[in-house]
């Protein structure tokens, strides 16, 4: 840089007026948040105790304009430059910043279509104006698991818990009962992998009074990055499956982000599983007794633990949460309901789950499938006497949102993601299948 060197007196002073040698007119130091700098002037820029915003001016070609740390803290307080405008930085409207210590730097306006470009620098070994790091909201909600099937003489099965709900948006709340997370913080350059959980698969009944399919839990959802620590959500358990028999022989459920629940039968109790800490509850246990109806367990939820199944009707689904990443409040995270035998209630789902099994008339005893891109959990299957047995529903598929403001938004992603700016000044990236963002 000319006229400047690691030792140039102009960085030491406290007051500096004269030109340097290559006609730069060095001005007293800067030690306020805002400067609105001039076209052949030099500033020293002293942060010790704030950041610094640096406003550039419009641009003429050769126009050159120096800054120096002059107390040696732009690592710790960053230097921001900002164009005028329309006016560019390096061939984009995006701010950029100085962020190392003891750092120089001479800028020059080239033409309208890169505008503001560096000419040299010191004590500098990386680039000199940096796309300064993104913060980053974030939503990530793993598969729903499936509901329990039943066979022939099977009591009800047990619904899916919903994937594990974990997010940073706002003050709303995280699965099981968690508080909001950090934001993350994303680096320029950087690849990001949005991992999206698949539906757990609800049980299929083969007919007969042994064995059937069993239901799967949901898939894991999650955000990965080389400089990030890694979120990732568990799928929710599976529901209780009832294998055949006059007592409901059962597959137990399983754990997940929220826990599947239990089956019903007029013999043993049946369990619920449990969540994972701060991702989602536990599913419920079935019913037991009462025949002939044997209420199922409900699915655990996000924000609630599944219902317990009675002699009377099936348990209800654990609740979502309400979450506006996007914009709008969506519930997501529902736990899947439980089924009932013959003429009893079913078990209501909310907030992306499955309603169970339904029991009255016209007879629709198959769980019903949780709601895609909400993480629900799928109802556990009814019965009835006589019945041939009936499939547990799917849960629904997860979903990983990303929101930033509009200006820091990359524009290049991978795997189709949907895309929304303006959004209070912001871009949300919503991923229903696993993709990339590069910030």
């Amino acid at each position: 840089m000319s006229g400047i060197t690691a030792d140039n007196p102009y960085r030491a002073s406290g007051v500096v007026a004269a030109a340097s040698a290559a006609g730069i007119s060095w001005q007293a130091v800067t030690t306020a948040s805002t400067l609105t700098a001039e076209a052949g002037k030099g500033y020293p820029i002293n942060t010790t105790s704030n950041a610094c915003t640096v406003t550039l001016p419009a641009g003429s070609v050769g126009a050159t304009i120096e800054l120096i740390d002059y107390a040696g803290t732009w690592d710790t307080n960053n230097v921001s430059l900002t164009a005028d405008g329309s006016e560019k930085i390096k061939g984009s409207t995006t701010d950029l910043s100085l962020t190392y210590d003891r750092q120089g730097i001479k800028i020059v306006y080239v033409d309208a279509t890169q505008g503001w470009v560096a000419s040299t620098g010191v004590n500098e070994t990386n680039p000199a104006m940096l796309v300064p790091p993104i913060t980053v909201d974030w939503l990530s909600i793993a598969g729903g698991g499936g509901g329990g099937a039943t066979n022939t003489g099977a009591q009800p099965s047990g619904a899916g818990g919903a994937g594990g709900y974990r997010g940073s948006y706002g003050s709303e709340a995280s699965g099981g009962g968690n508080t909001s997370e950090s934001e993350l913080t994303f680096n320029s350059g950087t690849v990001y992998t949005c991992t999206v959980g698949a539906a757990g698969a609800g049980g299929v009944a083969t007919g007969t009074t042994s064995g059937n399919s069993l239901p799967t839990a949901g898939g894991t959802s999650g955000i990965s990055g080389s400089d990030i620590t890694d979120i990732s959500c568990s799928g929710g358990g599976r529901g209780a499956n009832n294998a055949g028999g006059s007592h409901g022989l059962t597959n137990a459920c399983t754990t997940g982000g929220s826990g599947g629940g239990g089956g019903g039968s007029d013999a043993t109790v049946t369990p619920g599983c449990a969540g994972t800490s701060e991702q989602g509850y536990a599913g419920a246990t079935g019913g037991v007794g009462g025949a002939p109806f044997y209420g199922s367990g409900g699915g655990g939820g996000a924000a609630a633990v599944g219902s317990t199944g009675v002699s009377t009707a099936g348990g209800d689904g654990g609740t979502g949460i309400d979450g506006s990443i996007a914009g709008t409040a969506v519930g997501r995270g529902g736990g899947g309901g439980g089924s009932t035998y013959n003429a009893a209630p079913e078990g209501s789902a909310t907030d992306g789950g499955g309603a169970g099994g339904r029991t009255e008339a016209p007879g629709v005893w198959v769980g019903n499938n949780g709601t895609s891109n909400t993480g629900g959990g799928g109802g556990g299957a009814g019965n009835k006497a006589g019945g041939t047995g009936y499939n547990g529903g799917n849960g629904g598929s997860g979903v990983v949102i990303l929101r930033m403001p509009d200006a820091q938004y990359s524009g290049t992603t991978t795997g189709s993601p949907t895309v929304a700016t303006g959004v209070s000044g912001d871009t949300v990236i919503t991923f229903t299948g696993t993709g990339t963002y590069t910030a």
